[in-house]
C-alpha cells in the first residue's frame, strides 16, 4: 500500500450565499493518479485551489504528510511541495520560454547576472525528459495555445513537487502531445509523485487514473477505483442523470456547396488550402496542433494575413481584409482562446452577446437602443441556457461552459452564414459538451454552414460529416465520415 500524501477532512467553502464546497474528505497517496471530475460549477478548481494555497477553506482541514497545514498563499503550498498546473495560461508572452520555466529560479553567476546558456540547458534537458522539442529561447507569445500548455506543465515539473494538481491540462493538446503528457504522469508515478488530474475527458480519465474522485453541486458524490466502475456510472454520477446523445444524429440530407476555399496560402503556415462546405452539413478540420486549422480559419475571418486565395460564398467572391468585412459577409469565427480574444470578461453578459453586432442597435437618432440590446441578450440567455439566467452578470462570475455558450451566443446573435468554430467544447464539461453539439447540429439543419476545428478525435467523428486533414500546413484529404476511425484520420494527419 502507498503512503498517504494529502489528506482533506470536511473541506468547506462559500462565496456570499454560494456554497461552492459542502464537507469535502479525500485521501490522497503517492504514486496514484485522481482523476476529479464533475460538471462545471461542481467545485472541482476550488477544491484544486484550497489545495494550493489560493484560497482558505471555511471549514475543515488539509493535512500534508501527515501534518496539519494553513497554506497563506501559493507560494507556501510551492516550497511544501504542491504545484498547480492551471487550466488558464500564466505565462509571460514576453519572456522566453526558460525565463517562464525557471522565473525567479534561472541560475546567476557572483554578480547577479543570468547564466543564460545554464538557463536554456536546463530547459532544453526538461523538454528531453517529457520528449517533446520546444526551442527554450523563443519568446511564449509565439508558440500555440497547445504549445504554451507544455510548457506551463514543464514549469510544474521543474519544482520537483510531491503533489501536483493539473486543471484540464490536455485540453489544448494534439493527440501525440497527449500522448507524451501520459508518458510524463506515468514516470511521475514511478517517482512516488500524487497526480491530481482534473479533466472532462472521460476516455483519458479511465487510461490514466487509478481512482476516480465525482464531485456534484459541491459535493463528494462517488470515489471509485477505475477498474470496478465504468464510463456510463460516471456520468451518471456527474450529472445526476443519463446522457445517452453526447452526439445528434448526422445531417438528413446534404445540399450543394455553397461555401468555398480555394487556394489559401500563407508564406510558412499553410500552402494551398481548399475546400468546399455543403448545405446541412458540419465540417471538421482535424489534424495536428500547429498543422495549420486554427491559422487558416483566422486568414478566413480576415484575422491575420494571407498570402494567396480566394473565399466565396453564395457564388460570390469576398474581399475581406479584416474580421470586420467578414462579419457584414457573415462569416464568424468562435476563437479557441474564449478567455483572451473571445470575451470581455469584466463586461456584463447583455454586451458580450451584442459586441459583434452593435450596428443592429443604433436607432434613428444615433444613440444605442438599449431596450432592444436587452431584449436580444436574454433571448439568446434562454435560447443557449446560459446559467444563471442573467444578463447584467460579469461574464468572469459565470463557469466555463456557460462561458462557452455566451460566445456562441455572441455569434449568433450576429446572424452568421458560415460559423467557424475553433474548439468549440474546449474545457466544457458533458452536460455542457451535448448541449453545444445539438446547438452547432440545430444551425447546420437551418441552413447556416458550420466548420467544426477540434483536437478531440471523438468530437470529430462523432459531429461531422466529411473532415478536411490537415498535414504540415497542407490539406493532406478530404474524408467521408463513414465508418470511418480515428486511426484512419491520423493516418492523414501524420507523415
Amino acid at each position: 500500500m502507498n503512503e498517504e500524501m494529502l489528506r482533506l477532512e470536511n473541506i468547506s467553502k462559500s462565496f456570499a450565499s454560494n456554497r461552492v464546497l459542502d464537507s469535502i474528505s479525500l485521501e490522497v497517496e503517492q504514486g496514484l493518479c485522481y482523476a476529479v471530475v464533475g460538471e462545471n460549477g461542481a467545485g472541482k478548481s476550488t477544491l484544486m485551489k484550497i489545495i494550493g494555497g489560493i484560497y482558505r477553506p471555511d471549514a475543515g482541514r488539509i493535512l500534508f504528510e501527515g501534518q496539519e497545514v494553513k497554506f497563506a498563499n501559493p507560494g507556501e503550498a510551492i516550497r511544501a511541495g504542491i504545484s498547480i498546473v492551471h487550466q488558464e495560461l500564466s505565462l509571460a508572452s514576453n519572456l522566453s520560454v526558460a525565463q517562464n520555466i525557471f522565473c525567479h529560479r534561472e541560475p546567476t553567476n557572483t554578480f547577479g547576472f543570468i547564466k543564460w546558456n545554464q538557463l536554456y540547458e536546463r530547459a532544453k534537458k526538461l523538454f528531453e525528459t517529457m520528449g517533446v522539442e520546444i526551442d527554450p529561447r523563443v519568446l511564449c507569445g509565439r508558440l500555440s495555445v497547445g504549445m504554451q500548455q507544455i510548457v506551463e506543465i514543464a514549469k510544474a515539473l521543474s519544482l520537483d513537487s510531491k503533489v501536483i494538481i493539473m486543471d484540464e491540462p490536455t485540453s489544448a493538446l494534439s493527440e501525440k502531445e497527449v500522448d507524451h503528457l501520459y508518458r510524463i504522469v506515468a514516470t511521475l508515478k514511478e517517482r512516488k509523485v500524487a497526480v491530481i488530474f482534473i479533466s472532462h475527458k472521460l476516455t483519458e480519465v479511465f487510461r490514466i487514473a487509478e481512482r476516480i474522485i465525482v464531485l456534484r453541486d459541491g459535493k463528494l458524490i462517488g470515489n471509485l477505483k477505475t477498474g470496478e466502475t465504468n464510463r456510463d456510472e460516471v456520468i451518471s454520477m456527474m450529472v445526476g442523470r443519463h446522457i445517452t446523445d453526447l452526439f445528434p444524429p448526422k445531417s438528413s440530407g446534404r445540399g450543394e456547396d455553397f461555401f468555398s476555399v480555394e487556394g489559401l496560402t500563407r508564406q510558412g503556415k499553410y500552402e494551398d488550402v481548399s475546400f468546399t462546405l455543403r448545405r446541412k452539413e458540419i465540417l471538421g478540420l482535424a489534424g495536428l496542433v500547429g498543422a495549420g486549422r486554427t491559422e487558416a480559419a483566422r486568414a478566413i475571418f480576415g484575422a491575420d494575413p494571407k498570402d494567396a486565395g480566394t473565399i466565396i460564398l453564395e457564388g460570390k467572391r469576398l474581399e475581406i481584409r479584416n474580421p470586420m468585412d467578414a462579419i457584414a459577409e457573415g462569416l464568424c469565427y468562435l476563437t479557441e482562446d474564449r478567455k483572451t480574444l473571445g470575451l470581455f470578461l469584466t463586461m456584463k453578459m447583455r454586451f458580450n452577446i451584442v459586441a459583434a453586432s452593435l450596428g443592429k442597435f443604433i436607432g434613428r437618432a444615433g444613440f444605442y437602443r438599449f431596450d432592444k440590446i436587452k431584449a436580444q441578450s436574454l433571448k439568446y440567455v434562454d435560447l443557449m441556457q446560459i446559467r444563471p439566467f442573467d444578463d447584467e452578470i460579469k461574464v468572469v462570475n459565470l463557469s466555463g461552459g456557460n462561458q462557452q455558450k455566451a460566445l456562441l451566443a455572441k455569434w449568433l446573435c450576429a446572424a452568421p452564414k458560415v460559423l467557424i468554430v475553433d474548439e468549440p467544447t474546449r474545457g466544457v464539461d458533458i452536460g455542457a459538451k451535448a448541449k453545444i453539439h445539438q446547438d452547432l447540429r440545430k444551425l447546420a439543419e437551418e441552413g447556416i454552414g458550420v466548420i467544426v476545428i477540434s483536437s478531440e478525435l471523438p468530437e470529430i467523428l462523432g459531429l461531422c460529416d466529411r473532415i478536411v486533414v490537415f498535414c504540415e500546413g497542407r490539406v493532406s484529404k478530404i474524408l467521408e465520415n463513414e465508418d470511418l476511425s480515428q486511426t484512419e484520420i491520423m493516418k492523414f494527419a501524420t507523415k
